[in-house]
C-alpha cells in the first residue's frame, strides 16, 4: 500500500468539524472567563471562601482547598479529596471565580454522594489513558502497514477514550447544575448575578462537548479506515 493511501484523505476531513468546534470552544471559554473575571460578586467572597463554606455546609470538612498555578487549571482530585483552584479563582471574588469554585465543589459533592457517572469515569481513567495515547497511533500504523489486527486493536483501545469522554459530559453538566443551585441557594450570588456564572460554566461545558465530538468522529474515521462502516475496505 502506498504511504499516502488515496482513501486516507477523506477520513481526515471527517474530523474537521470537531477541530473547528474545539477552536471555537477554546476561544469562547477564554473570552467568557476573562469577561466575568472583571465582574466582582456583590458578596465579596473569594473562590476559596465559597468552596470552603459550601463544603462545610455540606459536611465535607475532610476536603482540602488549595491554590495551584496556571490558568483554568482548577480541578477536584478524588484520590486525596483535594479541591485545587487556580490563583485567579482561589483569591478572586469575581463571578467567574465563584462559578468555577462552586463547580469544582460540585465534583466533591458528587464524590461524597457516590454519583454513579463520576465513579464510572474514575474507573475508566486507566483504560482511557492507554486508549488516548496508544489507540490512535496503533490504528493509523495498522492502516498504513495493512495490518487488520493492529488497526482493530487500536480501535478497541481508542474506544475506551471515547467512552470516557461520553461519561464526562453528565459529570460536568451535573457539577455545573449543582454549582448554580448552591451559589444561589446559599445567597453567595444575587439572582441577577447567576447569569454571569452560568455563562462561564456554559462556555466551559462547550469544551467538553467539542472534545466528545472530536473523539466520536475520530472513532468513526478509524471504523471507516477498517472498513467496519460504509462497506469493506479496499486493500
Amino acid at each position: 500500500m502506498p504511504l499516502f493511501y488515496p482513501m486516507y484523505q477523506p477520513y481526515v476531513i471527517i474530523v474537521l468539524p470537531a477541530i473547528l468546534l474545539s477552536l471555537y470552544a477554546q476561544f469562547k471559554v477564554q473570552s467568557t472567563f476573562q469577561r466575568y473575571l472583571q465582574v466582582p460578586a456583590a458578596s465579596g467572597m473569594t473562590g476559596a471562601e465559597v468552596a470552603r463554606t459550601l463544603l462545610r455546609r455540606q459536611g465535607l470538612d475532610n476536603v482540602r482547598v488549595e491554590a495551584i498555578p496556571g490558568n483554568l487549571t482548577d480541578h477536584y482530585d478524588p484520590r486525596d479529596r483535594t479541591l485545587r483552584l487556580s490563583q485567579q479563582v482561589f483569591y478572586g471574588n469575581s463571578l467567574a471565580a465563584l462559578g468555577v469554585a462552586a463547580h469544582e465543589t460540585g465534583h466533591a459533592l458528587q464524590h461524597a454522594t457516590d454519583y454513579v457517572p463520576l465513579g464510572v469515569r474514575s474507573a475508566l481513567v486507566p483504560a482511557a489513558n492507554i486508549g488516548s495515547q496508544m489507540g490512535l497511533p496503533l490504528a493509523v500504523f495498522g492502516f498504513f502497514l495493512n495490518s487488520g489486527f493492529m488497526l482493530q486493536l487500536g480501535i478497541v483501545l481508542y474506544s475506551a477514550a471515547v467512552l470516557f469522554q461520553l461519561v464526562t459530559l453528565p459529570v460536568e453538566f451535573n457539577a455545573s447544575s449543582r454549582a448554580l443551585a448552591l451559589l444561589e441557594g446559599h445567597g453567595m450570588l444575587a439572582r441577577q448575578e447567576v447569569g454571569g456564572a452560568r455563562a462561564v460554566l456554559s462556555a466551559a461545558a462547550l469544551t467538553y462537548i467539542a472534545a466528545t465530538l472530536a473523539a466520536i468522529l475520530q472513532l468513526v474515521r478509524l471504523l471507516l479506515m477498517a472498513g467496519l462502516l460504509g462497506g469493506r475496505r479496499n486493500d
